[in-house]
């Protein structure tokens, strides 16, 4: 399973599209995928509730013709989700009426990959979202598409698979509703990434306080050396959301009052929104990658890489920045004083560390060409996300927040 975020026109986070596979390689409407889709839908309703996967935003659900005609039923109500057709469902009677069935019992739908003077054109007046591939698509299509849509008051459309400014602006002027695609999930940049000596400082900390045994005189001399660290780490023990009551009069104190588990959450928040000015939904994808990984290092799935869990968090953390610029991973690592197990694992080698990080980056990426099978990383993908949203929930204020300027700056570029 995998979330992507669909932004409005000002740039804020409205909902989000859920992405199901059966496995590796799966590309079609099997029944291998009705019975994965549906196994997913039950753990993310069970395990953590739409609500926390959502944040109480909008749910887009992709979902197979058999839930779309009946064949299969939806484990839910009617307004927890949005049910997108899919562009391979082939149109008929069967869908015909099924679509008409679940709009009346007032399930939202939305057609997904539309396209113009094709045959599914007839489904308009049931669905109240078209979602238009701007991916390689002549402007000449999308003008059609948008003009055909437009006859029906009642749809809201979404441009999706933008992946340039151009694209991007094109939907703006055509005066799309929703917004989806990686140019707004993630910052495309041409420039190496600067460690600025405050940055590289901070993953220093945060390598030490990832060690097997962790060294307390170590990370007391690394966060003294950082100004910035210290002093919202002094503040922070007197803060409500951590629970403490109690006054300090050291660096020493302070991380012995918050705990080495608080320090690292507080740690790694600071330092990935430092390194990548991430907004919210870019800080909730680095850091579900790392909890992923130090998840699947301690399950039964992956028995050989138990004793290197906090090393998983560290290496899923600094691959996921690395995925997050599009940069080389000995960009990110250069100067770091990390262990030669954990650079090897992040060069790809064929360690049991080395496997954790490539099964979370396949599940976490919706796009990736395989797919990890099932086992324990469904369950752990739920857990790290519910404690994501915990730890942005507790450092919410101390989050940057720049969709919205990211998106007028898009949307705006060479104007």
């Amino acid at each position: 399973m995998g979330r992507q975020p669909i932004y409005d026109r000002d740039g804020a986070v409205v909902g989000y599209e859920l992405l199901f596979r059966a496995g590796t390689g799966a590309s079609s409407a099997t029944r291998v995928d009705d019975h994965a889709t549906a196994r997913v839908l039950v753990a993310a309703f069970t395990e953590i509730g739409l609500d926390e996967l959502t944040g109480g935003r909008v749910c887009f659900l992709n979902v197979t013709r058999s839930f779309l005609t009946g064949r299969l039923p939806l484990p839910f109500d009617y307004s927890q989700a949005v049910l997108e057709v899919p562009s391979l469902p082939e149109v008929d009677d069967e869908l015909m009426a099924g679509l008409s069935v679940l709009s009346e019992r007032g399930f939202t739908i939305a057609l997904d990959h539309f396209r113009a003077r094709g045959p599914r054109e007839v489904l308009l007046p049931l669905v109240s979202y078209v979602k238009i591939d701007m991916l390689d698509a002549a402007e000449a299509d999308v003008r059609a598409c948008v003009e055909i849509c437009r006859r029906y008051k009642h749809v809201q459309l979404v441009a999706v698979r933008l992946e340039s400014a151009e694209a991007l602006r094109l939907a703006f002027e055509l005066g799309f509703d929703l917004f989806q695609g990686h140019i707004l999930g993630r910052p495309h940049v041409d420039s190496t990434v600067a460690l600025t000596p405050g940055r590289l400082a901070r993953l220093r900390v945060l390598a030490a306080l990832s060690a097997d045994d962790v060294d307390l005189d170590e990370v007391v001399a690394q966060v003294s050396q950082d100004a910035g660290l210290s002093l919202r780490l002094l503040r922070a023990t007197n803060a409500a959301t951590f629970g403490l009551n109690r006054t300090v009069s050291s660096v020493r104190e302070a991380i012995v009052a918050m705990g080495l588990n608080r320090l690292r959450q507080w740690v790694t928040l600071m330092l990935v929104s430092d390194l990548t000015t991430a907004d919210h939904e870019q800080l909730v994808r680095i850091l579900v990658r790392a909890r992923l990984c130090q998840l699947l290092a301690g399950s039964a799935d992956y028995p050989e890489a138990a004793e290197r869990t906090d090393a998983a968090y560290l290496g899923g953390l600094l691959s996921a920045v690395a995925d997050h610029f599009a940069a080389p991973i000995d960009r990110i690592v250069a100067g770091l004083p990390l262990g030669p197990q954990l650079l090897s694992a992040l060069h790809g080698d064929d360690s049991p560390l080395a496997a954790v990080l490539a099964a979370a980056r396949a599940y976490t990426d919706p796009w990736a060409p395989t797919f990890p099978e099932e086992g324990a990383i469904v369950a752990a993908y739920l857990s790290a996300l519910r404690w994501t949203n915990g730890v942005l929930g507790e450092l919410g204020p101390e989050v940057p927040d720049h969709a919205e300027e990211r998106l007028r700056e898009l949307a705006t570029a060479g104007v």
